[in-house]
């Protein structure tokens, strides 16, 4: 049985690999703020006969990023899928929300691979991030938000460089938007229902999660 810690993992796209992921006999490690939220996808798992473990976890914290993978007994496979967007025109961007985009987008996949490598490293496993396209290209209104992602794939490539011929691989996962929760606080999207759903793009990941560098779910 594989491990698998994934953060963000109580809405979206963290939801649907937690789903998808634990029908193919993974265990789950649920990471997110919300215990609401985890336990509702945690009874998901359950009832399709799967296996899950709800932790509580802020990414922006060092010390409840180590408090949460202090409790995994064994962890083989990180998604780093915890993130938050801010779009608007620049002039506009509110200092706190920039920070609070940062410290979840950047910070928290840092913080939260830091903790979890000397268990990835000992089993050998791999880190997967979730990126986005906007990691690969600016957009209007995104300003902020592409910085953000922009970061993290800088992150992600140097990692692959650090761990190159070693038992450990890092994946980018980029992907367009998905019709979640992501854009309830948000206009930038007009109708986010004609999106495709985030369990399309779980299961397009999972089945191509084989340890490549790149994983592009839409160019």
């Amino acid at each position: 049985m594989t491990y698998i810690a994934i953060t963000g993992a109580g809405t979206g796209l963290g939801a649907a690999l937690a789903e998808e992921y634990a029908k193919k006999d993974n265990y789950i490690y649920l990471l997110g703020r919300t215990e609401d939220n985890l336990s509702l996808v945690q009874r998901e798992i359950e009832d399709a006969g799967g296996k899950s473990e709800v932790i509580l976890c802020d990414v922006t914290e060092p010390g409840s990023v180590q408090k949460a993978v202090d409790r995994m007994e064994q962890l083989d496979v990180l998604i780093n899928n915890a993130g938050i967007g801010v779009f608007g025109p620049v002039q506009e961007l509110d200092s706190a929300d920039i920070t609070l985009m940062m410290n979840t987008n950047i910070k928290g996949t840092i913080y939260m691979t830091q903790a979890a490598l000397p268990l990835i490293e000992k089993n050998g496993g791999r880190i997967l991030n979730i990126i986005s396209t906007a990691g690969l290209r600016g957009k209007v209104n995104e300003s902020a938000y592409c910085a953000s992602k922009f970061a993290q794939r800088g992150f992600t490539e140097s990692l692959q460089k650090e761990f190159e011929n070693t038992n450990v691989d890092v994946t980018a996962v980029y992907m367009g938007g998905m019709n979640t929760p992501f854009w309830d606080d948000s206009d930038h999207v007009d109708n986010p229902s004609r999106l495709t759903s985030p369990m399309n793009v779980a299961k397009y990941i999972i089945e191509h999660d084989d340890g490549r560098a790149e994983i592009h779910v839409s160019k």
